[in-house]
């Protein structure tokens, strides 16, 4: 297997531009820092969320006597 064959590219997901999916760069699967550091605030900021499947109704803690 020669270095070229095991090279892949894929698409930062920051950007959209072309990343170099190997252990040299150390930001993968972004295509730099800035991408990386960018992403990371995103959900800091709380901007990108992970789906929750716990009701939006607290009646019951609402309901529940205080001990």
């Amino acid at each position: 297997m020669t270095a070229s064959a095991s090279l892949r590219i894929v698409t930062c997901p920051q950007c959209g531009g072309p990343s170099r999916y190997e252990p040299a760069n150390l930001f993968r699967p972004f295509c730099g820092e800035r991408c990386r550091n960018i992403d990371l605030g995103a959900w800091a900021n709380e901007e990108h969320r992970l789906p929750d499947q716990t009701p939006q109704d607290d009646a019951d803690f609402e309901n529940t006597p205080l001990q």
